[in-house]
Order: structure tokens, then C-alpha cells, then sequence
């Protein structure tokens, strides 16, 4: 169980307060009842009271209170699997991590700009499912294809030039890896974002974008960086060579424009202001969609009114006691 307001459980605190503010009434009840007499002589004086009865009312309000108050916070209960079709795209994003990403000719850096964008993106979509890829010198799937937009923030969340053990730019690699990672239920509407500054070093990512592009998915790619170049910064100094001389990382469009043509895709240079993913979203959404089948969780089951009917039976309860004796009385001490 689960409750969805849960803040409203502090006010239970309140339950025992209730019985020590009767039990301190009852204390200066007694004390102005000695200043006028003998407490047994006003006791007689008032046959029909029950102070017993008090205290069982008091019991069934806090009782109700208590219901009141887990009822106001909501419980809840279930998550029920449901099976739910969805008309949509996969699309794979797949992001460098390589040490050339934290260079930070865009605010923060690269890499954090690059997050931002596609954690703004994935705010938009709607019936689409996404993946993400990671990869330096190798790849790796961070996060399979879903429709789980919640759980492709909070692995997003957690990329960092550390993610993939070993450095270096496999554009290629990554972009096999993100062939191999869509679901078996989609045989088109498929798409690859590659978002890269382009330094491949390892292997051939044209010949993989060509790859896919024949098996009907499309690449494409967003380039991060400016052709100039800039410097990588590593703690307190900059990122050197092994002969101490400060690496510069440069934007590849040349590489970047060859993946795009040859996946059947779109070149974007990122920007600071528009970092290229909104267009490429845009031209992907021009797509067909394709019929998925998804298992999802539904809204857990609202039990608050359990709760509520429970509060309501022990108030009434409460009114009908009363404070006074009856010709049968069930509550002599």
C-alpha cells in the first residue's frame, strides 16, 4: 500500500493528544467541583452523568479521526498489468560518453547539454518508444526500448563519461548495437540518433549507418562541438597526449554528414540555443507509425472511500453514545 498525500499521516500525532486534553479537563472539572463542596455530595447532585461514557467517546472520535486521516492521505493499492496498443516510432538515441564530450563549449559541457536536450525531448513524446545507447570505445544499451518515459530520465540521469569503461569514439559499434536493440515487434518506423562530436577513431560508421539504412531504419545525427576545436578540461589542467601536449577536440562534420547520408537521415550541428534534437524529432514524427503492444502499469486502486465509510460509521458511533447514563448502563465503572 501506498499513499498518495502522505504529509496528511502527521496530523495521526494528533490521536493522543486528544485523550491527555480530556484527561486534563477532567482534572480541572474535579478541582473547581472540590473548591464548592464535597466531590462525592456533587457527584449525587448529578445521578445522570457517566464519565466512563466520556471516555468512549472520546474513543470512537479518535477513532474516527484516525480513518479521516488515512483516508484524506489517499491509499492506495494494486498496479495492475494491462496489455495497451500504441501507435508510435522506436527510436534509439545513442550518446558518446568519450572524454571529448566534457569539453565545455557549450554550458555546462557537452555531455550535460546533451542530457538536458534529451530529457526535454522525452517531456514531449507521447505514444513513441525510446532507448538509449551509451558508447566510447565501446557501447553498450543503457536502457531498452520502451514507452517508460519516467524510468528513460532516471537512466539519463545517471550517464557520465565514466558509463563506458573504455575510451575512445566507436560510432559504428554503437550504431550496430542500437541495430540490434529494437524490439522484435518493429519492422519499420525505426530511427537512430546518434549525438557525437564526430572524433571516430575505432571503425567505420558509415558502412553502419548503410546497414541499417537497409534494413529500413534511418540515422540520424546531431553534431556537438565547432569545427575550431577546444580543450578538454581534466581536474585542474587540460586532457594531454601521451607526449604532454593538450588535446584539442574538434567537430567531425565531414564524418557526421557521410553517417546521416548514407542512414537516410538529417545532419544537425547542435547549438547552444537549439541543440538539434527538435527538428530531428520533428522529421521522425513524420514517419508511419507503427501498432505496438505494451505491458503497463494502470493507476493503483483508490481506497480511500474504505477508509472514509470507516471514519463516518465511528463518528456516528460518537453521537450516539452521549454523556449520560441510561436505564440499562453498559458503561458503569
Amino acid at each position: 500500500m501506498i499513499f498518495a498525500n502522505p504529509d496528511y499521516l502527521l496530523l495521526l500525532l494528533l490521536v493522543p493528544v486528544f485523550f491527555i486534553m480530556q484527561a486534563i479537563v477532567f482534572k480541572l472539572r474535579a478541582r473547581r467541583i472540590r473548591r464548592f463542596g464535597d466531590e462525592e455530595l456533587v457527584k449525587k447532585l448529578m445521578p445522570s452523568y457517566s464519565r466512563a461514557k466520556v471516555w468512549v467517546r472520546m474513543s470512537f472520535f479518535a477513532i474516527a479521526f484516525f480513518f479521516f486521516v488515512i483516508a484524506a492521505s489517499r491509499p492506495q493499492m494494486g498496479a495492475v498489468l494491462k496489455e495497451q496498443k500504441t501507435k508510435g516510432a522506436e527510436v534509439m538515441i545513442v550518446l558518446d560518453v568519450s572524454n571529448s564530450m566534457l569539453a565545455k563549449d557549450y554550458s555546462p559541457n557537452r555531455l550535460e547539454r546533451a542530457k538536458l536536450s534529451i530529457s526535454r525531448v522525452v517531456d514531449k513524446l507521447r505514444d513513441d518508444r525510446l532507448g538509449l545507447i551509451v558508447f566510447a570505445g565501446s557501447s553498450f544499451v543503457q536502457l531498452p526500448v520502451t514507452a517508460d518515459y519516467v524510468s528513460a530520465k532516471m537512466f539519463l540521469n545517471t550517464i557520465s563519461t565514466e558509463s563506458v569503461p573504455v575510451q575512445g569514439t566507436a560510432i559504428g559499434d554503437a550504431i550496430r548495437t542500437a541495430i540490434r536493440s529494437f524490439s522484435s515487434q518493429s519492422d519499420k518506423s525505426r530511427a537512430i540518433v546518434v549525438i557525437t562530436d564526430g572524433e571516430n577513431h575505432e571503425d567505420d560508421p558509415v558502412e553502419a549507418a548503410r546497414q541499417a539504412a537497409g534494413l529500413g531504419i534511418r540515422v540520424f545525427v546531431i553534431g556537438v562541438g565547432s569545427p575550431e576545436g577546444t580543450m578538454i578540461p581534466v581536474g585542474g589542467d587540460y586532457m594531454r597526449d601521451k607526449n604532454g601536449e593538450i588535446v584539442v577536440t574538434r567537430l567531425d562534420e565531414k564524418v557526421l554528414l557521410e553517417i546521416a547520408d548514407a542512414g537516410n537521415g538529417l545532419y544537425v550541428r547542435a547549438g547552444n540555443g537549439e541543440f538539434g534534437l527538435n527538428p530531428v524529432i520533428a522529421e521522425i514524427q513524420k514517419m508511419d507509425d507503427e501498432l505496438y503492444n505494451s505491458v503497463v502499469f494502470e493507476e493503483y486502486d483508490e481506497l480511500y472511500m474504505y477508509f472514509l465509510a470507516a471514519a463516518i460509521f465511528f463518528l456516528v458511533l460518537e453521537m450516539l453514545v452521549g454523556d449520560r447514563k441510561t436505564g440499562i448502563n453498559l458503561f458503569r465503572k
